[in-house]
C-alpha cells in the first residue's frame, strides 16, 4: 500500500513471537461499526492478488490484520510492493512432514487470532484455517486449482473461486460456495502500467527474441517430475537460437543456485539470465515475445495480457488451465517431443499497450466479502451479494442471489 508505513527484509523476516502482527488502521469506517479482517499471505503470487483487496477493504474502513507464510519469494515482494506485514513461519520441504508443519505455524498464528476478527481470509493458508477452527472465527478460503484444495477433514466456511470451475470441484456443500467471473490474476492486472526500462536493465537488444521461464515447483504436492524433463529440453532448444534471450525466474533461492550451476555456459555466455533480485513478473512477462512456465500463475498472467505462453506443467490439468488451453490462449507442452514442435520462437506482435478491459472481479470477491460480513451482523440464514460503490453494475445481475450460511 502506499499510504502505510513500509518495512525493511529484515523486518519481514523476524521470529513470529517478536512482534505483533501488522493492522492497518482508518479513523472514519465507511462501513458501519469497525470490523477486523485478517488476511493470512500464503505464497508468492497472492501479495499481488490481494494489494488490491487490502486496499478496497482498507477503503471502506475495515481494520486489516496482516500476516505472511515466508514461502518462495513472499518476503521479496512484500518489499516491492510496500505491503507492511509480519510474517509469521516458512516452508517445510519434506512433505511428509507438511501436515504437522501446518499444526506449528497454526500454533504460532494463535496470537494473531486471539484477536478476534470477524473474518479470515487466505488463498489456501492450511494454517490458518486450522487455529480458526478451533477457534470458533469465520473463515473464507479462495481457490483456483482444485486438486490443491484438501484440507484433511477441515474446511472453510465460505469458498470462493473463479467461475470457470465447475459446482462441486471445491466442496461438496456447493451451498457454501462462491464465485467470481474470469481468472483470479484479473483482479491485479488492470493496474498493470507497463515501464520499458526493464529492457535496458536486464541488456535486452531490439534484436533479441526476450523468452520468460519459470521452472516448475519442484517442493509443491503435486509436482510431476515430468516438468523438470520439459524445463531443461526447453533450455536446450533456446540455447540453440543465438538471438533468444532467456529470463529464469527462480521460485527461491536454492533453485537459482542450481540453475546457475546448471548453465553456467548459457549464462557467461549472456544468453541466459538469473535475476538476484524481485522484478515486476508482469511487467517482464509484457515484454517478452513468448512465455514458457512450469507453474500456474505466470501461464494465466501471461494468457491474461495476450502474450504467447506454453506450459509444461504435468501435474493435474485444473479447469482454468483447461479453459484457457481450449480456447487458444495457452499452450499446452506434454512430452520433449512438443518442445520442438510446439514452440514458436517469434516475435511477438506486442500492441501499443495492454487491452482496456473492465473486468469486475476485484469488485465481486470484495461484494462477497461484505455480504458475508453483513449476513453475520444482521443473523441471515442467507447471504445476499453486496456491490460495495463505484462497482461495475453488471455485478449486482451476473453475481447477485444468495447463499446459506
Amino acid at each position: 500500500m502506499r499510504d502505510v508505513m513500509t518495512i525493511s527484509a529484515q523486518e519481514l523476516e523476524q521470529d513470529a513471537g517478536i512482534q505483533e502482527p501488522t493492522l492497518i488502521h482508518r479513523p472514519l469506517p465507511k462501513y458501519g461499526t469497525r470490523k477486523k479482517i485478517w488476511i493470512d499471505i500464503d505464497n508468492s503470487p497472492h501479495v499481488p492478488f490481494f494489494l488490491p483487496i487490502i486496499e478496497e477493504l482498507d477503503d471502506q474502513g475495515f481494520e486489516l490484520i496482516l500476516t505472511a507464510r515466508n514461502m518462495q519469494q513472499v518476503c521479496e515482494l512484500l518489499k516491492f510492493f510496500q505491503l507492511p506485514c509480519k510474517v509469521v513461519g516458512g516452508h517445510c520441504k519434506n512433505k511428509l512432514l507438511k501436515v504437522l508443519y501446518n499444526c506449528g505455524r497454526a500454533l504460532q498464528l494463535a496470537p494473531t487470532a486471539a484477536l478476534r476478527p470477524d473474518l479470515a481470509i487466505s488463498h489456501g493458508s492450511r494454517a490458518q484455517l486450522l487455529i480458526c477452527k478451533a477457534l470458533g472465527i469465520p473463515t473464507m478460503m479462495l481457490h483456483d486449482y482444485e486438486h490443491s484444495t484438501k484440507t484433511g477433514f477441515l474446511e472453510a466456511d465460505w469458498i470462493l473461486m473463479p467461475d470457470l470451475i465447475p459446482d462441486g470441484a471445491m466442496s461438496k456443500k456447493t451451498n457454501r460456495v462462491m464465485k467470481y467471473p474470469g481468472l483470479k490474476e484479473d483482479v491485479y492486472i488492470p493496474r498493470f502500467q507497463p515501464d520499458p526500462s526493464i529492457l535496458t536493465r536486464l541488456g535486452i537488444s531490439k534484436d533479441n527474441l526476450l523468452v520468460t521461464l519459470r521452472p516448475p515447483a519442484t517442493d509443491a504436492h503435486y509436482h510431476n517430475p515430468e516438468s523438470d524433463i520439459l524445463f531443461a529440453e526447453t533450455l536446450r532448444l533456446l540455447s540453440s537460437h543465438p538471438k533468444v534471450r532467456a529470463v529464469v525466474l527462480p521460485r527461491y533461492a536454492r533453485q537459482g543456485q542450481q540453475l546457475r550451476t546448471d548453465w553456467s555456459d548459457l549464462i557467461s555466455s549472456g544468453r541466459m539470465a538469473v535475476p538476484a533480485a524481485p522484478l515486476d513478473g508482469l511487467n517482464l512477462i509484457w515484454f517478452s515475445d513468448l512465455v514458457i512456465s512450469g507453474g500456474g500463475t505466470m501461464n494465466r498472467e501471461a494468457a491474461a495480457l495476450g502474450v504467447p505462453v506454453y506450459s509444461i506443467f504435468r501435474g493435474k490439468l485444473g479447469a482454468v488451465d483447461r479453459y484457457l488451453a481450449e480456447n487458444g490462449r495457452l499452450v499446452m507442452i506434454e512430452n520433449a517431443r512438443d518442445v520442438h514442435s510446439k514452440i514458436k520462437l517469434v516475435r511477438w506482435n506486442r500492441p501499443a499497450k495492454p487491452e482496456d478491459r473492465n473486468c469486475p472481479a476485484l469488485q465481486c470477491i470484495v461484494g462477497h466479502i461484505l455480504s458475508v460480513l453483513e449476513s453475520r451482523d444482521r443473523g441471515r440464514s442467507r447471504v445476499q451479494l453486496q456491490v460495495p460503490k463505484k462497482t461495475d453494475p453488471r455485478i449486482g445481475r451476473a453475481y447477485s442471489g444468495s447463499y446459506s450460511e
